[in-house]
């Protein structure tokens, strides 16, 4: 991928492939540039996301979308499942998020595997619950990775997801605008290698169908008991549906 170049921006064919090369070019800086540019805040948005599920106690998770495991070793670590499993387009990304489960001493309860959402290889209802933190908005079919998420998991299952949003109040609206278009970019292309992809952060994150549009399609491929959070401001949300569970047979 040329410096200045991207994945289409929203749904278009061909855009995993694109996705996949983007991750893997800026991979090795990823985590860094997580925490610049978000100032930090992408940990507590990561905390919000699995404490969704503080309650229940899930004994299988999935992770879609799961970059260098951030979220897989907070899920383990806060709701101790007896497995997790993370699944990303970018081998890269993978390889580095196997390192830090190393480090972590968790390789035997968190495994990585390359899988497209829309396409997860594993059985019906195999999952309690499934996360995806700033992944949705990479999908190149969103129904078709909703939809395979909802497969997956168990009746009564809950789906977790994490997004960046657009801001809908002054005087937050104008500087996150501002931020976005002009200082975010630049910081991007300083510490990454290919800045197209802090080019394409912004444009993904305006095109995308957030807050009760967002619902709408999860309501559309199946989910129920639908829930939207704005984080800061709303500069992130948090989305949350469940697989209906199967009617009770009345005799």
């Amino acid at each position: 991928m040329s410096e200045h170049s991207h994945p289409p921006i929203g749904e278009a064919e061909g855009k995993a492939d694109a996705v996949e090369t983007m991750f893997d070019a800026v991979a090795p800086r990823y985590d860094l540039l997580n925490r610049v540019l978000s100032a930090g805040v992408d940990r507590y948005w990561r905390s919000r996301t699995v404490r969704a599920l503080r309650d229940e106690q899930p004994r299988r998770v999935l992770d879609v979308a799961t970059g260098t495991a951030d979220l897989a070793l907070k899920a383990q670590r806060t709701l101790h499942p007896r497995e997790t499993i993370g699944v990303d387009l970018s081998a890269e990304m993978l390889d580095r998020g196997r390192e830090k489960i190393d480090r972590h001493g968790l390789a035997s309860r968190i495994t990585l595997r390359k899988a497209d959402a829309a396409d997860l290889p594993f059985d019906d209802g195999s999952f309690d619950a499934a996360f995806v933190a700033f992944g949705v908005r990479n999908f190149e079919d969103l129904d078709a990775g909703l939809g395979d998420i909802r497969r997956v998991l168990r009746p009564g299952g809950a789906l977790v997801v994490l997004e960046f949003s657009t801001p809908r109040t002054s005087p937050i609206k104008q500087l996150y605008a501002w931020y976005s278009r002009h200082v975010l970019p630049r910081i991007g292309g300083l510490l990454s290698p290919d800045q197209g992809a802090y080019e394409y952060l912004p444009s993904s994150v305006a095109a995308f169908p957030d807050g009760v549009d967002f619902l709408r399609r999860m309501d559309q491929v199946g989910f129920t008991t639908l829930e939207w959070t704005p984080l800061t401001f709303g500069i992130a949300s948090l989305y949350t549906g469940r697989v209906p569970q199967r009617p009770t047979d009345p005799s």
